[in-house]
């Protein structure tokens, strides 16, 4: 999908300091298709931006929440 990231509405979360080495900021904006579009937001327009389905997003979200990631941070 190419998508003009220009007119998605961004979302960054409140955990998302940027105070941190790289400036911990991801944004997420919800796509025409109904998917789910993920950038750096340090990075801006420059940001490569990565399409998921929101079936993707969900399960992801899902496992985070039940801690399946949490010896990654």
């Amino acid at each position: 999908m190419n998508t003009n990231t220009t007119s998605l509405t961004w979302r960054k979360s409140s955990f998302s300091t940027g105070e941190g080495n790289g400036g911990e900021c991801v944004e997420l904006a919800p796509l025409p298709d109904g998917g789910v579009a993920v950038r750096n937001s340090t990075l801006g327009e420059a940001s490569p931006v990565l399409h998921y389905t929101k079936a993707e997003l969900r399960a992801f979200v899902l496992g985070a929440k039940a801690g399946e990631f949490d010896d990654l941070i």
